[in-house]
């Protein structure tokens, strides 16, 4: 889900502190990070994966001349920026695979190749479900693009398995959203899912044999309403999202996290014992417009905060060798509303 929607919401108007305590981009407190580097100086960057061998990043970006979200790659080091994504349309969720000679990601671009309009943000801060989102794969370069979901409805958020065989991804293609796998090829569909509510943002843990997403479920009868009126408008409310795992199966599913808060983006740490992810829960401001990173384990216990950033941090991805954190922060940034990517050397 991009970035866009937060940044109008919960960063326009912040007052962007342009660094950390000790005059550089790293905030007291952040003993998990080291040697912070950004690789991005402008615009709206963020969901910054790795390539398997750590050496690429698969990034969505707005800058320059760009009217919505279109998919790059750059190395680790902020160069070589190349764009993979056929500059129509809105892109989101991209992510390397077979070798990382090739990319999967959503587009809508097939529905129109213009923008899709932003939501109306005056009932409530809301994220957009656009229908016309299906995956595609394409060549690391940008070259035989291919589409792969051909339901109607929203087919987004895709990630694929340690593996290489598998991918998983939400789709509304069953009326409600929920998380699916497929095989890479976008046969033998799966639904893991089923209890009423927005399950997303889903990534496999190093083993493979389970996956970590993001849950709201509806419980009282205003609840379901609310939703499901939203829901009819391709919208939901990610204000009391929790963090979920489940096996890869979709059996054993059980809530990890019980903070009451917008918590997503959630990814394995690399021994799989632990989830980093995305919170509004350490925030003191009444809007809980501050965003940091958190690790917990598995079992719900050990909460510990990650940044201290007071705007936004989020997107958090380990290296394959579990040594590097890749992430998108608001730190340092040349004006409000950007924001970039970072990586950080992992001290645990």
């Amino acid at each position: 889900m991009k970035l866009s929607f937060i940044v109008i919401a919960f960063i326009i108007d912040l007052v962007v502190n342009c660094a950390g305590q000790d005059g550089n981009l790293l905030f007291s407190g952040e003993k998990h990070l080291k040697n912070i580097r950004q690789l991005t100086f402008t615009g709206e960057n963020a969901e910054a994966y790795f390539s398997s061998d750590g050496k690429k990043l698969t990034f969505q970006s707005k800058h320059g001349d760009l009217k919505c979200d279109q998919i790059f790659t750059m190395n680790i080091d902020g160069s070589d920026m190349r764009m993979v994504s056929n500059g129509k349309g809105r892109t989101t969720c991209s992510y390397f695979f077979d070798r990382d000679r090739k990319i999967l990601f959503a587009s809508t671009h097939l529905g129109s190749p213009d923008c899709p309009p932003n939501p109306d943000f005056s009932k409530g801060y809301v994220w957009p479900v656009f229908p016309s989102y299906d995956i595609f794969t394409a060549n690391a370069d940008g070259s035989r693009l291919r589409q792969l979901t051909k339901t109607p409805g929203y087919d987004a958020e895709a990630t694929v398995s340690p593996d290489g065989r598998k991918i998983v991804f939400t789709s509304m293609r069953d009326g409600d959203l929920d998380i699916y796998t497929m095989d890479i090829n976008g046969r033998n569909v799966k639904r893991l899912t089923t209890e009423l509510g927005y399950d997303g943002g889903a990534f496999f843990s190093p083993d493979g044999k389970q996956i970590v997403y993001r849950s709201y479920h509806p419980k009282t009868p205003e609840e379901i309403a609310r939703y499901r009126g939203r829901l009819a408008n391709n919208l939901i409310e990610p204000n009391n999202f929790e963090i979920w795992v489940m096996n890869a199966d979709g059996t054993n599913k059980r809530q990890v996290t019980k903070l009451g808060a917008a918590s997503f983006a959630p990814f394995f740490t690399p021994d799989g014992k632990r989830i980093i992810f995305c919170t509004n829960y350490f925030a003191t401001d009444r809007s809980k417009r501050n965003f940091d990173l958190a690790l917990i384990n598995l079992d719900g216990t050990g909460l510990e905060r990650v940044t201290y950033n007071e705007t936004f941090d989020g997107f958090p991805m380990f290296s394959p060798d579990g040594k590097k954190l890749v992430f998108a922060s608001n730190r340092n940034a040349a004006k409000p509303g950007d924001t970039n990517v970072f990586i950080a050397d992992w001290v645990e």
